[in-house]
C-alpha cells in the first residue's frame, strides 16, 4: 500500500533545528514517520547539508531537496495529497508550483482539523 501523505518540511525558521529556529519540533517530524507518511525536507541549503542534519538528528527521511525542485519529489512518490511547511514566499510559490498544500510553520492546522494530517 502507497503512503498516501507526503510533508516536505523548509528547515531555516521552520524546525526547531533550523538558523534561525523555527517553530515546528522535531517531534512532528517523528510522528509523521511513524504514521508511515513519507517525510523529508526541501530548503535553500544544500542536500548534503540537509543529509548531515537529519542524520545528526537521528531522523532517517525519505528525500531531501531543493525547494524549487518539490515538482520532482513529487514525481518519486505516489501519495494522494502532498504538503510543504516553511516559513517564507518562496516556500509557499514553490509548494503550489508543485501541486502541495502549503501551510505557514506558525499557522499549521490545530490537530484534528479537517485540513490537518493528524
Amino acid at each position: 500500500m502507497a503512503p498516501m501523505i507526503l510533508i516536505s518540511f523548509d528547515i531555516d525558521g521552520t524546525l526547531e533545528m533550523g538558523d534561525p529556529p523555527g517553530p515546528i519540533p522535531l517531534a512532528l517530524v517523528r510522528l509523521a514517520k511513524e504514521r508511515g507518511y513519507v517525510v523529508g525536507s526541501a530548503s535553500d541549503r544544500t542536500l548534503l547539508d540537509q543529509r548531515r542534519l537529519w542524520d545528526h538528528h537521528d531522523i532517517d527521511v525519505d528525500f531531501v531537496s531543493n525547494k524549487h525542485r518539490l515538482h520532482e519529489v513529487r514525481a518519486q512518490f505516489t501519495v494522494r495529497r502532498g504538503i510543504h511547511i516553511g516559513d517564507a514566499i518562496m516556500d509557499e510559490i514553490s509548494a503550489h508550483h508543485a501541486g502541495f498544500d502549503f501551510w505557514y510553520a506558525d499557522a499549521i492546522p490545530a490537530a484534528g482539523d479537517e485540513n490537518w494530517v493528524f
